[in-house]
C-alpha cells in the first residue's frame, strides 16, 4: 500500500474541498470496497477523505417519504422500530446485508456511491423512487445508477443523504452468496399508493436494472400469478463458476415471487 494524505472533515463543504484540491483523491465511508483494492495496489489515492467526522446517520420518517443520513450504518437501518413500520421491505433488505461486522460499518451512502454490481441498497433505490440528496444536487435513483461501479456522482461530490417515497408495498429477496451473502441475484418489489409496480434486479446483471415486464403485469395485479407467463431472457446477464446467465435469469423470477410473497 502506498503513502497517502489522510484527512477527516467534520463538515461536508469542508469535505468537498479537500476532494478539489486533492491530486487523486477517495472519500472513505465504510471501506469495504477502497480499502481492499488499496491493499491490493489496485487504487493508489494520494488522499483519503474520511467521511465518518460528518456524523451525518439517522433515520427520519415523514408523512411521505423516509430520509435516511448518508452515514447510517446498515445495522441501524435494520433496527430502526419507525422504519419498520414505515418501509419494513427496506428494514429487511438492511438485515440481510453481509455479516455484522459489515452491518456495523457499512453505510447506506457509501453502498450507492459505490453501486457494486451485487450491492443490495441499489435495488431498494430504484424500486422505490428514491431520490439521492448531494452535497450539490438531488438526483433521482433512475439517473443516479449509469454503470458497473459507476453513478452520475462528480468526483467532488458526496452522499448526504437518500430519500425513500412511502409505498403501498414493497419486500425484497435475494439468492446470497454462501461466503460474503452478496446478492447473487436480489429483487425488489414495490407497490406505489397509486396502484403502480416498481421491480428493480441487483446482482444478475453488469449493474441494477428495472424488470419492465414485470412491473406492467404488477400494476395490474401486485400477486405472484401475476408474473406466470412471463420467461426473463438470460441475454446481458452476468455467467459464472457461481451461476451461468440462464439460471439468474430463472433466479430473477423465483426471487420476485419471493420479494412479493415477504411484501408488507
Amino acid at each position: 500500500m502506498e503513502n497517502f494524505n489522510y484527512h477527516r472533515p467534520s463538515k461536508v463543504a469542508d469535505a468537498v474541498k479537500l476532494m478539489k484540491k486533492a491530486k487523486d483523491g477517495k472519500f472513505l465511508s465504510g471501506g469495504h470496497t477502497l480499502l481492499p483494492t488499496m491493499k491490493q495496489g489496485l487504487a493508489t489515492p494520494t488522499d483519503i477523505i474520511d467521511l465518518s467526522g460528518l456524523k451525518n446517520a439517522g433515520v427520519k420518517v415523514g408523512a411521505k417519504s423516509v430520509v435516511i443520513q448518508a452515514g447510517t450504518t446498515h445495522a441501524a437501518v435494520a433496527s430502526d422500530k419507525a422504519l419498520k413500520k414505515a418501509l419494513p421491505g427496506l428494514a429487511a433488505l438492511a438485515g440481510g446485508i453481509g455479516d455484522p461486522h459489515v452491518r456495523h460499518r457499512g453505510t447506506i451512502g457509501g453502498s450507492i456511491a459505490n453501486n457494486d454490481p451485487a450491492a443490495d441498497y441499489p435495488a431498494a433505490c430504484l424500486a422505490l423512487g428514491a431520490t439521492i440528496h448531494t452535497s450539490a444536487r438531488k438526483i433521482p435513483a433512475d439517473k443516479f445508477f449509469t454503470g458497473m461501479f459507476s453513478t452520475a456522482l462528480k468526483d467532488d461530490e458526496v452522499v448526504t443523504a437518500v430519500e425513500f417515497p412511502l409505498v403501498a408495498k414493497s419486500g425484497y429477496a435475494k439468492f446470497p452468496n454462501p461466503a460474503s451473502l452478496y446478492a447473487m441475484v436480489g429483487v425488489y418489489v414495490a407497490q406505489g399508493k397509486d396502484g403502480k409496480a416498481r421491480v428493480a434486479v441487483t446482482g444478475a446483471g453488469p449493474g441494477v436494472f428495472r424488470q419492465a415486464d414485470m412491473e406492467a403485469a404488477l400494476s395490474k395485479s401486485f400477486k405472484a400469478d401475476a408474473l406466470a407467463g412471463i420467461a426473463v431472457k438470460p441475454r446481458g446477464l452476468n455467467s459464472d463458476m457461481h451461476g451461468s446467465a440462464a439460471y439468474r435469469a430463472h433466479l430473477i423470477s423465483v426471487m420476485a415471487k419471493r420479494a412479493l410473497a415477504a411484501a408488507k
